[in-house]
């Protein structure tokens, strides 16, 4: 039998209990009981999961072993799944298990993902390619999970209330959201501190960092499961979505029968008028209107969802000290989250009321696409940082070419020419002083020998050295009472993505050494030996271990900063002069503040707006549509991301650009798209329905009935799928 609006009546089936079973409530309110497990069951579950993939891009390029644009490709199919399942999820609620089985049942595929996960990152746990399959099943499991209860936990919350409690119902999707941002800010800062400041297993601990949000997620479901006795469960009713689907399909097909003797019909969805009711067809005529202007919105997904991949990398490179602390690259993310919470109250408190105390119309769509000029000139802003960052990193050598850079321990001034790079080295290179850029060999070939001729005093001396493409070295030069001599040893460029400098100790004393800096050992052989190189904390180091057998000592190498390569040389009496290998990350985190903030005020003006504005053009019973059709246009910008990352081989501040410029485009298509619209009020369906008596309202009826067709009413509707 049909439920009518404002009816109690909730099938027990699931919990053993009557059927009008009525909630309690929390100290004489409206509120249900029922909603304190849920409202800490997704702040759990959001803890878990953007906890985890908060600590994701680094796990691929420092674990794993990936490279950025594999890494940024892999994080954005991970991303994309989580926005595709959510359709799945609502068809196994509505058509099969209903809300509360499928969030218990998608719970523990979560979990499992995690636990995969998370042993995934442990490194005795087999080699390099155990970790990455358990870590791609891990993600599977996780990306079905959270998108599979995405459509169900808000929806479920919402049917916690008596129809007539509406305003208790939107304070509970007010903290229902506190309670989503709320775990992203936490998760954000806490994951990541647990990943680098943990050691295990002799590195960054992400076992650990992997292996907590599996912990909360566990928590959320066996919070969830404890408020079982406490709930109203709905059973499955069919699925609008599915209704809508055939009902397409029905009209395609019958218009692609038709013949040229039948009548034409005003649209192509009326050729399912013999099947479907009119009401229906009515109401997915108004749902296109909007899905069309869904098409260009995928665009800024691109650009917003890359905060955790190529915004955290941009953070790696970067200069994170604030003084009282030192910030993590992947806790930057946070500042998205804040940032919401306070702009959402001023927006609505302040810009727009000003804006319309200015005489300005600013309609939803207007807003969206403003939104789109924010998130572009956020690109804009990263452009110009990159820009700034890129100038301390120096690039890997491409296929057939090597990296050089010299160091001049003689006494006097030299002059170096390399064979067949005459003017390569044009000016002397003094003696002690930090090399200059690192410059580029062409080889003839995976490897190639050459003659480096050095002009010392006047005399020229010669030393043949093999170089091997891909590989960044630095030449050695110094003398003694034999003549100049030189040595090639291989460097390292890569900055360290938690910050730390890179260290290496050169010797030019008759005795060797070992050298203890913070937890990192040193062999500095005799007569122009050269350490191991290794990453250290970034700190002062004014009194560092030096030592052999014959004599302990202490040395000062100052202050090791951000993101450089040092090479230390030992000479004298032991004394230590320090050269800056590659340079330090010069260019302040609090540089990608400006980014974040535009890109979040956009997040307010298009994300916010755009559901606003879907759920208000269409009828009550086609939100969970319009909700499926808002997280595909998240999941296809993810897509575009990928297909960018791992297709468009351009430089970092380029594909910043090309994103903002493309952006643009897309803004002002959209908003000839938002020109052409028209406003409309669903609620006139109803006025054109209200007669169920009548013949047209009767046919309706039978045709739903009679293929089953879904339509919830409009109080079970309202305030459950406006929220993600």
């Amino acid at each position: 039998m049909e439920k009518k609006k404002g009816n109690a009546d909730y099938s027990s089936e699931e919990q053993g209990g009557d059927k009008k079973r009525k909630s309690p409530t929390i100290c004489g309110t409206n509120y249900p009981v029922s909603i304190a497990f849920i409202v800490v069951n997704e702040f759990c579950e959001r803890f878990s999961y953007y906890g985890m993939k908060a600590v994701l891009t680094l796990y691929f390029i420092q674990y794993l072993k990936w490279d950025k644009d594999l890494s940024t490709a892999v994080y954005h199919a991970f991303s994309s799944l989580c926005y595709f399942t959510p359709v799945l999820g609502a068809l196994i609620a509505d058509s099969w298990l209903g809300k509360f089985k499928t969030i218990i049942y998608l719970s523990i595929v979560y979990v499992i993902g995690h636990v995969v996960k998370s042993v995934g990152a442990i490194p005795d746990v087999g080699d390099n390619t155990v970790h990455i399959v358990l870590s791609m099943v891990g993600l599977i499991l996780i990306a079905f999970g959270t998108g599979g209860i995405k459509p169900c936990v808000a929806a479920f919350g919402g049917d916690q209330f008596e129809e007539e409690h509406t305003d208790e119902r939107r304070k509970f999707f007010s903290i229902f959201y506190m309670s989503i941002n709320a775990g992203s800010v936490l998760s954000t800062v806490i994951t990541p501190i647990l990943r680098s400041d943990v050691q295990c297993f002799g590195s960054d601990c992400y076992a650990l960092a992997f292996g907590v949000p599996a912990v909360l997620m566990i928590i959320a479901l066996v919070v969830f499961i404890a408020g079982s006795g406490l709930y109203k469960n709905s059973p499955p009713e069919g699925n609008v979505l599915l209704q809508v689907c055939k009902c397409i399909g029905c009209a395609i097909r019958n218009w692609g029968r038709s013949s040229k003797h039948q009548p034409k019909r005003e649209h192509w969805l009326d050729w399912a008028e013999e099947k479907y009711p009119k009401r229906l067809i009515s109401e997915i005529k108004m749902v296109l209107r909007v899905l069309v202007l869904y098409i260009p919105l995928p665009m800024f997904w691109a650009l917003f969802d890359q905060q955790g991949s190529r915004w955290t990398l941009q953070s790696t490179r970067m200069n994170m000290d604030f003084g009282a602390f030192v910030l993590k690259p992947d806790q930057m993310q946070m500042l998205n989250a804040l940032l919401i919470l306070v702009f959402i109250p001023i927006f609505d408190m302040g810009v727009y009321p000003l804006i319309g105390m200015c005489k300005i119309k600013v309609t939803p769509l207007r807003k969206m696409a403003t939104g789109m000029i924010f998130a572009a000139l956020a690109f804009g802003a990263a452009t110009v940082v990159e820009r700034s960052v890129i100038e301390t990193v120096v690039d890997p050598p491409p296929a057939s070419t090597s990296l050089l850079q010299v160091l001049n321990l003689a006494e006097a001034d030299i002059n170096l020419d390399v064979q067949g790079h005459t003017g390569l080295f044009s000016q002397p290179i003094k003696s002690y002083e930090d090399p200059v850029e690192y410059q580029r060999l062409q080889l003839n070939g995976f490897k190639q020998a050459l003659t480096v001729t050095l002009t010392v005093n006047g005399g020229n001396h010669h030393c043949v050295k093999t170089f091997t493409e891909e590989e960044a070295y630095t030449l050695i030069i110094n003398d003694d009472a034999l003549g100049v001599h030189c040595t090639l040893v291989k460097d390292n460029i890569q900055k360290s993505e938690n910050g730390e400098a890179h260290l290496r100790f050169i010797n030019t004393l008759q005795e060797d050494f070992n050298i203890t800096v913070g937890a990192k050992q040193f062999h500095v052989p005799v007569g122009v030996g050269v350490s191991n190189g290794e990453f250290v904390d970034r700190e002062l180091y004014s009194n560092v271990k030096c030592e052999n057998s014959l004599r302990n000592l202490s040395l000062d190498i100052g202050l090791l900063d951000f993101g450089a390569s040092y090479s230390v040389i030992l000479k004298g009496n032991v004394d230590v002069t320090k050269l800056e290998d590659v340079r330090a990350n010069n260019v302040h985190i609090a540089w990608q503040v400006p980014q974040y903030v535009l890109l979040t005020a956009g997040e307010v003006m298009f994300s916010i707006t755009g559901l606003e504005f879907s759920y208000s053009q269409a009828p009550a019973n086609m939100k969970s549509v319009l909700q499926a059709g808002w997280l595909m246009t998240v999941a296809f910008g993810n897509v575009i991301v990928l297909i960018v990352a791992e297709g468009a081989g351009m430089e970092q501040w380029m594909e910043f650009l090309l994103f903002a410029g493309l952006l643009v485009a897309v803004c002002i298509i959209f908003s000839i798209m938002a020109h052409f619209y028209t406003y409309v009020d669903p609620d006139h369906l109803d006025k054109m329905y209200k007669d169920d008596t009548g013949e047209e309202a009767e046919d309706d009826l039978q045709k739903s009935h009679k293929d089953g067709v879904y339509m919830r009413t409009i109080g079970e509707s309202d305030g459950k799928s406006t929220k993600m």
